[in-house]
C-alpha cells in the first residue's frame, strides 16, 4: 500500500514543479498546553475512545459474551494497527525536500541544526498526544490575528509527528482566503479541498500530496474562496474530516485555518475536530484582543495556546 501516484484511495500525487517564493518564519516560544480541560467520563473530545462499543478500561454489564466481544474487538484493533503500520513502512516519496530546503524553509526535521526548536515541538507534540492519550486526532491551529504565524507553527507540529516511524501526519489547508502551505512546500496542485468538497464523486486520494517529508502528506486548499463557510458548514466536510481519519488509524491531522479575528473558519471546524489550538503573536497582540480569540473556541476543545515570538 503506497502514498506515490497511486495511493489506497485513488491516487496521491507526485508534484514537481516548483515556486520559489517561500516566507520567512518567526521563532516559536511555547506556553504549556494545559492538561486535560474535560472529565475522561464527560463523553466530551478528551474522553477516551471505544472499543467494541465500551469505553476503555470500563467494565462490561454482559458477563462472558462481553468480555469475549471486547476481546475480540481488542484483536481486530491489534490487527488493523498492524496492518497500517505496514502501510506506513511502504509510503512512498517521489521527491524529498533536502536540508538545505527545509532550513531555508524553516521546517524542522530530526538531526536540524535548530535544536532548541525541534526540542519546542516535540515537547508540544507530547503535551498533545497526553491529552488524547496517545490516540490519534484532528486539530484545527488558527491565530489570534492575521500574521500571527499558524502556518509555520502548522507545518512544524505536522513534521514533529512525522518524525515517528509509526506514525503519519496529514496538513489540510483550510484557509480558502490566502492558502499558503503549497507554496512553501513547493507543491502545483491541481486540485484540492474545495474540489472534493463540491463533487460527491470526487476521490480522495486525488487529493492528498506528497510533501518531499516522509510520512508528511499535505492537502491544499484548492480554488481560492472568498466566502469559505459555506464549504465548512456542508455535510460533504463532515465526511472529509471523518474520511481523513480513518485513511490511517495513526494519522495526525493538522487543520491550518485563518485568523479567527477575520473570519468564523476555525470556530466552525472546531465542531468537526478533535482540538483547537490558538498561535498569539508575541508582543502584538492586546489583552482583549487575546480574550476575544479564546472566547471564540469551544472551551472543551481548547488545548492551549502557543505564543510565537
Amino acid at each position: 500500500m503506497t502514498d506515490s501516484k497511486q495511493g489506497q484511495d485513488g491516487s496521491d500525487r507526485e508534484v514537481t514543479e516548483h515556486q520559489d517564493s517561500v516566507s520567512q518564519r518567526r521563532d516559536a516560544a511555547f506556553d504549556r498546553v494545559p492538561p486535560d480541560a474535560t472529565p475522561k467520563s464527560d463523553g466530551g473530545p478528551h474522553a477516551r475512545r471505544t472499543r467494541g462499543g465500551q469505553a476503555e478500561g470500563g467494565g462490561t454489564d454482559g458477563g462472558g459474551h462481553d468480555l469475549v466481544s471486547q476481546r475480540r474487538a481488542e484483536r481486530t484493533d491489534i490487527t488493523q494497527r498492524i496492518q497500517a503500520s505496514k502501510q506506513i513502512a511502504n509510503m512512498q516519496e517521489p521527491r524529498r525536500l533536502n536540508r538545505d530546503d527545509l532550513n531555508e524553509r524553516r521546517i524542522i526535521y530530526p538531526e536540524s541544526p535548530d535544536r532548541n526548536l525541534v526540542n519546542r515541538f516535540r515537547q508540544l507534540r507530547t503535551q498533545l498526544l497526553e491529552v488524547s492519550n496517545t490516540e490519534n486526532f484532528s486539530l484545527v491551529v488558527t491565530s489570534a490575528t492575521q500574521g500571527a504565524g499558524s502556518t509555520f507553527m502548522s507545518i512544524n507540529l505536522a513534521a514533529a509527528f512525522a518524525f515517528d516511524q509509526s506514525k503519519t501526519a496529514l496538513l489540510i489547508d483550510c484557509n480558502l482566503r490566502n492558502p499558503g502551505l503549497h507554496s512553501l512546500l513547493d507543491i502545483m496542485p491541481d486540485a484540492g479541498l474545495t474540489d472534493f468538497i463540491e463533487d460527491p464523486d470526487y476521490d480522495i486520494g486525488r487529493i492528498i500530496y506528497p510533501t518531499g517529508i516522509p510520512r508528511l502528506r499535505l492537502i491544499p486548499a484548492g480554488s481560492r474562496r472568498e466566502s469559505p463557510s459555506e464549504f465548512f458548514t456542508s455535510w460533504r466536510m463532515e465526511e472529509f474530516v471523518h474520511a481523513v481519519r480513518e485513511r490511517y488509524p495513526d494519522r495526525f491531522i493538522i487543520l491550518d485555518t485563518a485568523s479567527i479575528a477575520d473570519s468564523p473558519d476555525a470556530r466552525i471546524l472546531t465542531e468537526l475536530c478533535d482540538y483547537s489550538m490558538l498561535v498569539v503573536p508575541h508582543g502584538r497582540c492586546t489583552n482583549e484582543q487575546i480574550e476575544n480569540a479564546v472566547g471564540g473556541l469551544d472551551p472543551n476543545k481548547f488545548v492551549g495556546a502557543i505564543l510565537n515570538a
